[in-house]
């Protein structure tokens, strides 16, 4: 009987993020490039691209660097909550971008949308670590691949308004 009490609220909690996942996605489309801009979030783009790098680009250390040192150059949980919200509107951008690129946005787009999906499924990861300890040790992986996730969402982005609409990519570099 408990487990089917667990598996319910399982089920419900996560009817109701892809419920607000497809809200918010509806919302977004409806806005305008410049509207678009305005809600992202500042996040430590340095930072995260570091982080990025090293689990991008592994080395003979596979972890050079300590938990609390890439939890802080994130930004905490502020910047993880930050990167969570501005995937929908980089993915938002990206279909935006769908209006005069259709072939090369749409499969961008998706990218994105599988990359913001292992974003969600990291920033997870994370709280399940960090407040009820289930999966602790993984939380340092779990930072790596949101940082990642998100590093190359912004790239993929840059490089379709780069070769797309130029007209509009230094504006969209500074907004990010």
């Amino acid at each position: 009987m408990i487990l089917f009490a667990f598996l319910g609220v399982v089920f419900i909690f996560l009817a109701l993020g892809l419920v607000r996942t497809q809200v918010t996605a509806r919302r977004l489309a409806g806005l305008s490039w410049e509207d678009l801009l305005t809600k992202l979030e500042p996040v430590e783009t340095e930072g995260i691209a570091a982080v990025a790098a090293e689990y991008l680009n592994p080395g003979r250390s596979q972890m050079g660097m300590k938990p609390e040192p890439i939890w802080n150059m994130i930004g905490r949980a502020e910047g993880l909550s930050r990167m969570r919200a501005n995937s929908d509107v980089l993915i938002a951008l990206a279909t935006y971008a769908q209006r005069w690129s259709l072939d090369q946005g749409v499969i961008v787009a998706e990218q994105m949308r599988r990359d913001g999906m292992a974003l969600r499924r990291a920033v997870v990861g994370i709280g399940l670590g960090m407040t009820c300890g289930y999966g602790k040790g993984r939380v340092p992986s779990y930072i790596h691949e949101a940082a990642s996730a998100y590093y190359l969402m912004r790239l993929r982005l840059l490089a379709l308004y780069g070769a797309s609409h130029s007209a509009l990519y230094l504006s969209l570099e500074n907004a990010l």
